[in-house]
């Protein structure tokens, strides 16, 4: 967990904040419509993948804002 807010902290040090975060948001967002597609529009079912990718999306989602404020608080 240490090496990932040390690489939070470089990003946030570079002014590059911003930017990675919505591109971690576009990814999450984009792995959450899949899993969504997978779910809906084949006869998968509620199986692993479209679930996994719909949590990975969201994780993905949420996860740069918390990551942010964790490396601003130490």
């Amino acid at each position: 967990m240490d090496e990932v807010l040390d690489v939070v902290d470089v990003v946030a040090d570079s002014g590059f904040e911003g930017i990675v975060t919505w591109l971690l948001r576009l990814v999450g967002l984009v792995a959450v419509l899949a899993g969504l597609g997978l779910w809906l529009f084949t006869e998968m079912g509620l199986l692993i993948l479209p679930a996994v990718l719909i949590l990975l999306g969201l994780v993905l989602l949420v996860a740069p804002s918390v990551l942010l404020l964790a490396a601003e608080l130490t």
